[in-house]
Formats: structure tokens, sequence, C-alpha cells
């Protein structure tokens, strides 16, 4: 009978174990004037810096152009990356076999240099 667990109902709900956390509360009207101010002046900014862009019909112009550009140079990346890994894990195993040659000379080191033991039988 000791193994019996007997689930406690006094536990509440995981679901609900952020509902005190959360801000229900309204914001004042201060907050929302400046909040209000803070959007106009950022869109005032956005506005100004589009403006501010020379050129701005050639670069809309170009735009289907500069894809297909993008879209050929990512063709070429994509035909290239199997040399480039080929390259990276040539790289990788050659550092990898120092590392294991460096180990197994420094083994055989150890196991020529250790001490016998001399066993004493009495």
């Amino acid at each position: 009978m000791a193994d019996l667990n007997i689930p406690n109902l006094n536990i509440k709900s995981d679901k609900y174990i952020f509902k005190k956390k959360l801000n229900l509360r309204r914001k004042s009207k201060r907050r929302l004037f400046t909040e209000a101010i803070f959007l106009f002046i950022l869109s005032v900014l956005l506005v100004y810096i589009n403006y501010i862009i020379p050129n701005k019909n050639l670069l809309l112009q170009n735009l289907p152009s500069t894809f297909n550009k993008t879209f050929l140079l990512l063709i070429d990346l994509i035909s290239y990356i199997y040399e480039i890994f080929l390259v990276v894990f040539i790289f990788v195993s050659s550092f990898t076999v120092l590392i294991l040659m460096m180990g197994s000379f420094n083994r055989l080191f150890k196991v020529s240099k250790r001490k016998s033991k001399q066993i004493v039988y009495k």
C-alpha cells in the first residue's frame, strides 16, 4: 500500500500558471498620447528618409533585373557548394589526423618510457 500514489486534488491546473502575471489594466491617456506622438514622429522620419533617396524611379525599374542577377548568383553558389564543402572536409580531416597522430605518438612514448613494476612473491 506504500506504493499507492493518490493524486492531490488541491493543485491548480497548469494552464492558469501565468494568469496573475498578465497586465490587464488599461493604459492611461497620457501614455496613449505619448505613444501616438512617438509613432507620428517615427512615420515622419521614415517619409523624410524615403524623400531624400535619389533616383527612386530608376531603382524600382531595375528591381526585376536585380532579382534575376541575384537568382543567377544563388544558382552559381549552389553549384560551387560541393567544392566548398570538399575543401572544408579536407582541412577538418587533416587537422583531425594531426591530432590523432600526435595522440598515438604520445601514447607510444608513454608506453616505452613506463617503468615496469617488480612483482615480489613471498
